[in-house]
């Protein structure tokens, strides 16, 4: 255990801590024992049996309190705290993890990025060295369209990215992660992927002028895919929609359907305009100690136990 990096990731910690601080962001803490864990297809939760008054699981993500939060007036909160996510493990997911999340009243996805990349840059020192490899994590970050990536790295017209998101996810995702995603890794500096197609819009707002895409965006930094967030929906129609097409999916798949929050579409249609981020702080730690494996600062993973 000697060798992990547990003083320098309490050190990030502090930095983090103060970063915020220092932007007007109040630090929060919402419940980890929570009535639905989210719907997203790719996230299976953990329910705790007899948990009073009903159903309750694990937190996946504390994003759905925090957005109330927003709704009832909180204009700039954040919060680090431990997630759980049931079947994922490997150099860069364990069960048990810790997750930032920020969110930005009367903001968008570009005031978000702002902040995440001058936290990156200041936990980094503006340079991440992986494997002797230097990554220029100095703003601004180079942004690139989820289309722009697909034409660059996987050879495939715009329109043919839109036409597999709608018709064929599979083969979009193996073209993420077959072509995409190693083209990013062999960048020797960070960027964001941006725009995604609105059928992986997630909880994010489609884009004002060209409603194909989204306002939700990924940062990656020497293949690490670092934070997923959102210029974030505020439609509660469209929100339940969503949310019902993602039951209806988990359905048909065999997967656990849980139930909608209905506090937080509720709460969807009093929030502001805003912007929000969940970033993954292990490999954001990792990141900035120079490797990408989270084990290397984290006390214990799933198998010390």
């Amino acid at each position: 255990m000697s060798d992990k990096r547990l003083g320098a990731r309490a050190r990030l910690l502090a930095e983090t801590r103060a970063f915020f601080g220092s932007r007007g962001y109040v630090e929060v803490e919402t419940p980890a024992l929570v009535p639905c864990p989210g719907l997203d297809l790719h996230l299976d939760a953990f329910e705790v049996p007899g948990a009073p008054p009903a159903a309750r699981y694990l937190s996946t993500s504390p994003e759905y309190q925090m957005k109330r939060l927003l709704a009832d007036g909180h204009e700039r909160v954040f919060q680090i705290c431990r997630a759980y996510r049931r079947g994922e493990q490997g150099g860069r997911h364990n069960p048990e993890f810790t997750i930032l999340e920020l969110y930005r009243a009367h903001a968008g996805q570009e005031e978000v990025m702002r902040d995440t990349e001058q936290l990156v840059a200041r936990l980094t020192g503006g340079r991440a060295t992986i494997g002797g490899r230097a990554i220029d994590t100095t703003p601004p970050f180079r942004r690139l369209t989820v289309a722009e990536a697909f034409v660059q790295y996987a050879y495939v017209s715009e329109a043919e990215v839109h036409e597999l998101a709608a018709h064929d996810e599979d083969r979009f995702f193996r073209l993420l992660v077959d072509a995409v995603e190693p083209a990013l890794a062999e960048l020797d500096h960070a960027v964001f992927v941006t725009e995604y197609p609105i059928a992986f819009a997630s909880l994010a707002r489609p884009k004002p002028g060209d409603p194909r895409v989204a306002e939700r965006f990924e940062l990656y930094v020497a293949g690490v895919e670092l934070c997923n967030g959102f210029g974030e929906l505020v439609d509660p129609v469209e929100q339940r929609r969503r949310f019902e097409l993602d039951q209806a999916a988990r359905r048909a798949r065999g997967l656990p359907v849980y139930p909608i929050d209905e506090r937080f579409v509720e709460a969807v249609g009093r929030m502001p305009p805003a912007g929000g981020n969940a970033i993954g702080f292990d490999r954001l730690c990792a990141i900035a100690c120079g490797t990408t494996t989270i084990a290397d600062v984290m006390a214990f993973t799933v198998d010390d136990l």
